[in-house]
């Protein structure tokens, strides 16, 4: 199984116990703002989630990994590359997404950890290319997205949502 190590946190695969500290990161408003609808998630929907992360897993062989903090073993959120289905026009891309308990924000952690995935994608998957995807509004999510690198690609519209759309691409040869 593949497992990634940054100085301050370890990427790794999903265990049945990430689901209640996962579901709370999903449960918080500010958390789920800019994801999709903006709606929190229960904790059945994030059992969902958790189960179509590992399916994701094993029908391509990457994923999105439990991102943990490296001296507790807290689990802190997720980053990965995952295929972006919901945006059809941006498809065979793969996106490198992240999100992170609202207590780690501001700390670099979602930029350390998406630099350790571009790595990965690269050096162990042979990506050539990857793109990440954010609601217009989510500077943040657009700040890490520059700090590693990427460049804005397009402006598009969610096309089930309707919410306006910005696709950074980054080319890892």
């Amino acid at each position: 199984m593949t497992r990634l190590e940054t100085p301050r946190l370890v990427l790794r695969h999903w265990t049945d116990d990430d689901l209640d500290p996962m579901a709370a990161i999903n449960a918080d408003p500010e958390v789920m703002r800019w994801i999709r609808n903006g709606q929190p998630l229960d904790r059945d929907g994030t059992a969902e989630r958790l189960a179509t992360w590992r399916r994701h897993w094993d029908e391509h062989g990457f994923g999105l990994f439990a991102l943990t903090l490296r001296d507790t073993g807290e689990l802190a959120g997720f980053t990965g590359p995952a295929v972006p289905t919901f945006l059809p026009e941006i498809l065979p891309n793969v996106e490198i997404g992240w999100r992170l308990a609202r207590k780690h924000w501001g700390r670099g952690l979602a930029t350390e950890a998406a630099r350790a995935v571009l790595a990965h994608a690269r050096d162990d998957l042979g990506m050539k290319h990857l793109v990440s995807i954010h609601q217009v509004g989510n500077e943040a999510s657009a700040r890490v997205m520059l700090k590693i690198g990427m460049r804005l690609d397009r402006e598009t519209t969610d096309p089930t949502l309707g919410t306006p759309l910005r696709v950074y691409a980054i080319d890892l040869t």
